[in-house]
């Protein structure tokens, strides 16, 4: 089973929330990238999330099984002369348009969420006056 690494000088953890609301878009990403395997997967996740996302086979492969079912991902079993037997996953022509209304919804999410953090760090907001003053 393979876990990322935890961080030694920063424990940052994503809630389990986020981290599910993210899995879609983020598996289909990597697929969009090329054809994988859940191990290769995980490590891409791992990779650009800079170790900070701690994905599971567990958590992995339920996501690529319901991707499948959906019509988002295609697999199939590969048996390399030298190698172990894997289950390849693809993205299909309807995952790539999931994942295109995914990126434009957390476009959407992201920046709004930008727009609210830049806001509350403006040097010359307004302050607001505290209550029973």
């Amino acid at each position: 089973m393979y876990s990322a690494p935890m961080q030694a000088e920063r424990d940052v953890r994503i809630g389990k929330d986020l981290v599910a609301a993210s899995a879609m878009p983020l598996v289909l990403a990597i697929l969009d990238e090329g054809e994988s395997y859940g191990y290769a997967i995980l490590k891409r996740i791992d990779a650009l999330s800079g170790g900070e996302l701690e994905w599971t086979d567990g958590m992995l492969y339920p996501l690529l099984h319901r991707l499948e079912r959906l019509g988002y991902v295609e697999a199939r079993w590969d048996e390399p002369p030298e190698g172990r037997r894997r289950r390849y996953y693809r993205i299909t022509p309807s995952g790539r348009r999931a994942l295109s209304e995914q990126r434009r919804q957390w476009e959407v999410v992201a920046g709004a969420l930008q727009n609210a953090w830049h806001a509350v760090m403006l040097p010359d907001a307004p302050l607001r006056p505290a209550e029973g003053s």
